[in-house]
């Protein structure tokens, strides 16, 4: 199966490289490359790609708000955004989390760690290491209120998805999750899965951004 992908960066030589390097891949379709917010969003409603790389600074609309009406249009919900930075602000990270990204890449990124990235969004994973959870926390830490638990949103989870969730916003992978309570790796991806049907998150980024900000992790 051909995961189809959008570039979207306002330097030519950066779009141009990610381009090259996506089409070395046989499963993977490079189906469109825009140079600003505006034009990115106009092309993945057209295009409806699987993976979006997406850079945060443009003219005109930037990658955050680009990102932002991507994940709040109900037709492009399977459309997964990866935003692409130099920069490691902590605002920059949380707010793209918040406006709908399922993950990072640096723009200095090796060609075969771009290759396995896209076709581990496209997997319906996220790209939230746990440096990046690390720094969303460290900005959610200097909040001075910190949220009451949103009793509705986690009813139904039960113990184990709960437990499953918190190692989540901690970074730890599906490997690490089943080592760490002595399960499978299958069995803790299932309790992920449905800790995000849940919640109402629409990938493993979502889920850590809706744990914080509903309370059942404090910072």
């Amino acid at each position: 199966m051909t995961t189809r992908v959008v570039v979207v960066d306002d330097q030519d030589l950066i779009r141009g490289g990610f381009v090259a390097i996506l089409g070395t891949a046989e499963d993977l379709e490079v189906v469109g490359e825009a140079g600003d917010g505006d034009a990115a969003v106009a092309l993945v409603k057209t295009t409806r790609p699987d993976v979006v790389l997406m850079d945060i600074r443009m003219p005109g609309m930037d990658g955050i708000a680009a990102t932002e009406q991507i994940a709040a249009d109900e037709e492009l919900a399977d459309v997964r955004v990866v935003v692409l930075t130099t920069f490691e602000e902590e605002d920059y990270v949380l707010r793209a989390l918040q406006a709908g990204a399922s993950g990072f890449l640096g723009k200095g990124v090796r060609p075969a760690e771009l290759l396995d990235a896209v076709r581990t969004i496209a997997e319906g994973e996220s790209l939230l290491s746990p440096a990046a959870t690390k720094v969303v926390v460290a900005q959610l830490a200097k909040d001075s209120i910190r949220p009451a638990v949103d009793g509705e949103r986690f009813r139904y989870l039960t113990d184990r998805e709960r437990e499953v969730v918190l190692l989540v916003a901690q970074g730890l992978s599906n490997d690490e999750i089943a080592e760490r309570l002595f399960i499978t790796p299958l069995t803790a991806k299932t309790h992920v899965v449905r800790a995000m049907h849940k919640v109402g998150a629409r990938d493993r980024a979502q889920l850590v951004v809706a744990a914080y900000q509903g309370g059942l992790v404090q910072p």
